[in-house]
């Protein structure tokens, strides 16, 4: 049985913006290989860190929701500790909340994205 999860991870704020969707890639093909299904994926691009990692203030943010069996996790979470881009990740279940809340707020954000399209047309 499959349940959805969230990933968030932070690569190191040296790499280009080739490195960065190289790694991005890396963690997609780990889930997509491991019979995962990827629901929503969201750059969020360089922004400060609360406290430095590694000396460093900024990093790369990147999410991912996704459809995945459980024992996918565990090796998804071995290779983010493995790559040295990767500064910190964290992995969250979803509950049946958290789904409907994420999926409300995707179709929020179309309609206003559609709404500014209008406008600016």
């Amino acid at each position: 049985m499959s349940n959805q999860y969230e990933v968030v991870f932070i690569m190191t704020p040296v790499l280009s913006e080739e490195q960065m969707m190289d790694t991005v890639t890396k963690f997609k093909k780990i889930l997509t290989d491991n019979g995962s299904e990827i629901v929503h994926e969201n750059n969020w691009g360089l922004r400060k860190l609360a406290y430095p990692i590694q000396k460093k203030n900024t990093g790369f943010y990147y999410l991912i929701e996704f459809k995945s069996p459980g024992e996918v996790i565990a090796k998804m979470e071995i290779e983010f500790k493995r790559d040295e881009r990767i500064m910190r990740f964290l992995t969250v279940r979803l509950d049946k909340h958290a789904i409907t809340y994420n999926e409300k707020k995707r179709k929020n954000a179309a309609m206003k994205k559609e709404e500014v399209e209008k406008v600016n047309s």
